[in-house]
């Protein structure tokens, strides 16, 4: 029986739900009604599967919802609160927001963007990164946003597969004190590229770069520009922005979002999940550069006019107490991040965040992984005083918004740590096995989504048959999620893992999400991390990677014996890793996601490769130096 926990903000509207079952088509036109239309559509929804286009002949503008809508009453307000790495900070306000894209929408348009064209945008978390996107939505080109820590090669391939004629970047970013030198990344990047015609330059760092006949200032182009410029009116399937999904291998798959369903997935969602008021002060983590950034920092607060909190630099710099300054600082009222980030905080203890006034929290939430109970827990209890109901929310790139998540702006139910609860309304899900056939409860299988839904892609760029392909081959008409869950008798979900992160150890398939949760859940474990290696009997053994609270100082040979014991107590023993290497830190993405593919590396003695989105290389090199003094004491008692 899973522990629960009741904690609401008094919001029951039974009644939505009950609508969203008896007819989601019905449903979804009737949120689509939240937006700001300049014409009506005809057709709620025309369903050719895979392929679903939304509000088929409705016109509209997600820079105009985002800005435009808002200017009569909250021009003053603050739009965005910014905090600088290196301790800038800036109040940019939705009167300011609403000319500087004006401006640089004529920017796009003097160096002959015109509508479906392509703009790729490198740049920090500043904000004139929404600034350029909200830029490009206005006049109908199509944003492809790079994150700042992707290498030379990454940005290569995504510029050539989008074709992007302006390439919209800065001298330079700060990350842990440092400068990333972006400019140079870019000219790296496009070299020998003809069709791409101009690169522009904000000067975030003021470091020195090299100029080109190409390359235009961001200043100067801005201080030529007019501030006059109508949105455009678009189709509601008009081509929002691509996004690219970067596998561990092989080419990324441009995942393609639309406007209007887009913009109605966001809004309703936003306002469901996180009782969106006009007092709140919204503060996500996560980079633009992916797509919680896009949705839920860029373009859901702005249609609703809220006010948020925008971050530039790493969660723990220049120290561990940075996050918490930031929420005491700007008064958060909504904290959403990740589990991997609040893993980190919890491994420094409760006093960090003990010694900062959080009073001003009443939501939190996590998003980009299945969150362990335990972490859960500490959330609610050090972070959130047990008052604040934790939104712990699964959607992925590919879906726009998210799909499974307690609903507190919408009704009261009992929250279960671990779980994302119940879908949201206007979306079914599903359990089901090999043969696409629903699995009774508390039985693991695969998630799908058995309707189309407003947020979802229109289809992987330039790629039809790969999005059929990759989506929607294994079930007929289901969407296939590539994720591992299960329902328990109340219907809650519980995500499980990456159906493709899975070891599989004399025959038996043990995700890779579960017995990480099973070896935080002791008291003296931050992080972990698990993956497979060959084995000559077994086909694979697993190895964990083991990450310490701070302060924890029990003998390593007393720790990994009662790990084991909990693995083989809570999973059961064909589950327990032949090694258990304990570090300081794991290598991890600039997003937070663990790099399992280079512990596997590591441990299979094989090639690491490409490593450009590292945090803090740092990590692997101690990973390394501990297996390598392992495998020698190991090799030595052998002999």
């Amino acid at each position: 029986m899973s522990e629960t926990f009741h904690v609401g903000l008094g919001n029951n509207d039974t009644g939505l739900r009950k609508k969203a079952d008896a007819d989601f088509v019905s449903f979804w036109d009737e949120q689509a009604k939240n937006m700001s239309w300049f014409s009506t559509w005809e057709k709620t929804l025309d369903w050719t599967p895979p392929f679903a286009k939304w509000f088929v002949g409705g016109t509209i503008n997600a820079s105009y919802n985002a800005l435009d809508v808002h200017q009569t009453s909250k021009s003053h307000k603050s739009a965005i609160l910014w905090e600088g790495e290196n301790g800038e900070s800036r109040i940019v306000t939705y009167g300011e927001m609403f000319t500087q894209v004006k401006k640089f929408a004529n920017v796009l348009k003097s160096l002959g963007v015109q509508r479906g064209d392509r703009v790729t945008i490198y740049l920090p978390m500043v904000p004139e990164l929404p600034i350029a996107m909200l830029a490009c939505a206005r006049i109908g080109a199509t944003h492809t946003v790079v994150f700042s820590g992707f290498s030379a090669a990454s940005i290569k391939d995504r510029v050539l597969d989008s074709k992007s004629k302006i390439i919209v970047t800065a001298d330079g970013g700060y990350r842990r004190g440092k400068i990333v030198r972006l400019k140079d990344i870019i000219d790296d990047a496009i070299d020998g590229l003809d069709f791409v015609e101009h690169v522009i330059v904000l000067e975030r760092t003021k470091n020195k770069i090299s100029m080109s006949s190409r390359d235009k200032l961001w200043t100067e182009l801005m201080s030529e520009s007019s501030d006059s410029c109508d949105a455009e009116k678009l189709p509601s399937d008009h081509p929002l922005y691509i996004l690219y999904t970067s596998g561990t291998t092989g080419k990324p798959k441009g995942v393609l979002h639309g406007t209007g369903g887009y913009l109605t997935h966001l809004y309703s969602t936003f306002k469901w999940a996180f009782d969106i008021k006009d007092s709140d002060v919204f503060f996500c983590t996560a980079d633009i550069g992916w797509v919680t950034g896009h949705s839920y920092v860029v373009y859901a607060p702005l249609l609703h006019g809220a006010t948020q909190v925008m971050y530039e630099g790493a969660p723990d710099f220049p120290d561990v107490s940075r996050m918490w300054d930031i929420l005491q600082k700007y008064k958060v009222t909504i904290f959403y991040t990740t589990p991997t980030a609040l893993r980190m905080f919890m491994k420094f203890g409760d006093d960090v965040p003990n010694s900062f006034d959080l009073s001003s929290l009443r939501l939190l939430g996590t998003v980009g992984e299945p969150i362990n109970p335990e972490v859960w827990k500490w959330y609610f209890k050090t972070v959130g005083k047990e008052k604040c109901p934790i939104v712990d929310t699964w959607w992925q790139t590919e879906t726009g918004g998210m799909l499974i998540s307690p609903l507190p702006g919408l009704e009261t139910i009992p929250l279960k740590p671990g779980s994302g609860t119940l879908p949201i309304p206007g979306v079914s899900v599903g359990i089901v096995d090999e043969n696409g056939d629903d699995l009774p409860a508390n039985t693991k299988g695969y998630l799908v989504i058995k309707n189309p839904w407003p947020g979802m892609l229109l289809t992987l760029w330039g790629d039809d048959e790969k999005y059929k392909t990759v989506y929607w081959s294994k079930y007929e008409n289901y969407y296939y999620s590539g994720d591992y869950a299960r329902k328990d008798d109340d219907g809650y979900i519980w995500l499980l893992g990456r159906a493709d992160d899975v070891l599989k150890v004399a025959g038996h398939r043990i995700g890779t999400a579960e017995l990480e949760s099973c070896m935080v859940s002791h008291p003296g474990v931050a992080e972990s991390a698990a993956c497979g290696i060959p084995d000559d009997i077994k086909g694979e053994v697993i190895v964990a990677f083991v990450v310490l609270k701070h302060g924890v100082s029990k003998d390593p040979a007393i720790l990994e014996k009662e790990i084991y014991d909990k693995i083989r107590t809570g999973i059961g023993a064909i589950a327990t890793p032949k090694q258990i290497y304990f570090v300081s830190k794991l290598p991890k993405t600039r997003s937070g996601k663990i790099m399992r593919r280079l512990l596997k590396a590591i441990a299979s003695h094989e090639k690491i490769g490409d490593v450009s989105t590292l945090e803090d290389g740092a990590a692997v090199a101690e990973v390394q130096q501990v297996f390598d003094e392992i495998q020698k004491s190991i090799e030595a008692d052998s002999r």
